[in-house]
């Protein structure tokens, strides 16, 4: 068997959660735009999104966000998602919208509001619990903007009692995943900001709790594939929200800015143990499509992920290892550009035609008359948006 006959093989293990809320509106910190089909429902999302595993069989999965994604019924949602040809997977939690969360949620030192956001997470866990989803997923805004505004120290300390509550509510198969960022919305320090603080505080809460990584989530210049390997050396990366960015959080289409990025990254997750169904690692992308259509970029963000794992697959390790061990640099480095040279994508083709997917994805959803009939079909009504 050559290399690209195993690394096509190993494809077969790729999948990616996509995100409800990638499906509605969103915009610029100024303005949301609207945009003809947008669902209005969470039940429009979820048809959207099984649009997008149809035509890729890379996206098996949909995460949600409470309250955006809230409904009377989950198990009902559930048997819905079903029929359409996928699951419910990550539940995403929200502490960042309310006016009573403007000093935090989970490290506010006022202790009403900290029992508001620790049983809205304790709701996310009934709400798994009925959807069948694995993860509970965590971002906080919680921080500060300026020096002396709040007892940095005592956040942490509040911010470790919160997730030992909402931890010792988990189920037996459920995780709880800490997300970080570095800034935004608060400027002089946020309460989780990096890999180590999630990591510290996932490591004291026990083998339930793990990372979650934004790529978009990291100063400019930052070695993410070397987080990537960090964590999974030390057993606590739990998932990916994939995007890309230029200057911030801009999340964008994954693979849009950086390709040579996704593709180091996807390596490290695969020369770690991250890749395959068994790997405990959960790949999802979290992206806002403000100017292109929603289905079509969320089309073009797994076939991105898809071919940078690809060319990632390919890497000849054993020469590599050879290398590395010679001290030959350029050797090692070009065993590396060979692999991110090769235009896999003729291949990729062929592949998804043999498991009875289209060759070209992108055509195949523009000649469907998907979007022709979303957009009649949902003219009125109150159309999803972030935020909502």
């Amino acid at each position: 068997m050559n290399t690209t006959e195993s690394a096509l093989g190993r494809l077969g293990e790729l999948a990616i959660e996509v995100p409800s809320w990638a499906y509605g509106n969103s915009g610029t910190r100024f303005k949301v735009f609207g945009t003809p089909g947008t669902p209005r429902t969470v039940q429009e999302k979820i048809a959207d999104a099984a649009k997008v595993h149809e035509l890729t069989g890379l996206a098996p999965t949909v995460a949600l966000h409470i309250p955006w994604d809230k409904v009377d019924d989950y198990a009902a949602l559930r048997e819905y998602a079903a029929g359409l040809g996928v699951g419910l997977g990550t539940i995403n939690s929200n502490t960042f919208q309310d006016d009573e969360y403007k000093f935090g949620s989970l490290t506010s030192s006022t202790e009403s509001v900290r029992r508001r956001a620790i049983d809205h997470h304790l709701e996310c866990i009934e709400i798994m619990h009925a959807t069948g989803s694995k993860d509970l997923k965590i971002w906080l805004a919680d921080g500060t903007n300026y020096p002396g505004q709040d007892d940095i120290r005592g956040r942490q300390d509040r911010l470790a009692e919160s997730l030992q509550e909402i931890y010792a509510g988990l189920g037996d198969e459920q995780r709880l995943v800490l997300e970080y960022k570095f800034f935004e919305p608060a400027f002089y320090h946020t309460d989780v900001p990096d890999w180590g603080t999630s990591y510290a505080q996932t490591l004291a809460l026990g083998e339930k709790a793990f990372v979650c990584l934004d790529t978009g989530h990291h100063a400019p210049g930052t070695n993410i594939e070397f987080i990537v390997m960090q964590l999974l050396r030390l057993g606590k990366l739990g998932s990916f929200d994939f995007n890309s960015r230029f200057y911030a959080d801009d999340d964008l289409i994954v693979g849009a800015a950086d390709p040579f990025q996704l593709f180091r990254i996807m390596h490290e997750v695969i020369r770690g143990g991250g890749f395959g169904k068994d790997s405990g690692v959960a790949l999802m992308l979290d992206q806002c499509h403000n100017l292109e259509e929603k289905i079509p970029g969320q089309i073009r963000s797994v076939l991105n992920v898809q071919e940078m794992t690809a060319r990632a697959l390919l890497i000849d390790t054993a020469a590599l290892s050879e290398a590395q061990r010679a001290g030959d640099v350029l050797a090692a480095n070009g065993i590396f550009n060979d692999a991110f040279y090769t235009d896999v994508r003729p291949v990729l083709a062929e592949w998804r035609e043999s498991r009875g997917l289209p060759a070209d994805p992108m055509a195949a959803y523009k000649a469907s008359g998907y979007q022709k009939k979303i957009n009649e079909d949902r003219a009125g009504g109150q159309q999803a948006g972030w935020g909502a």
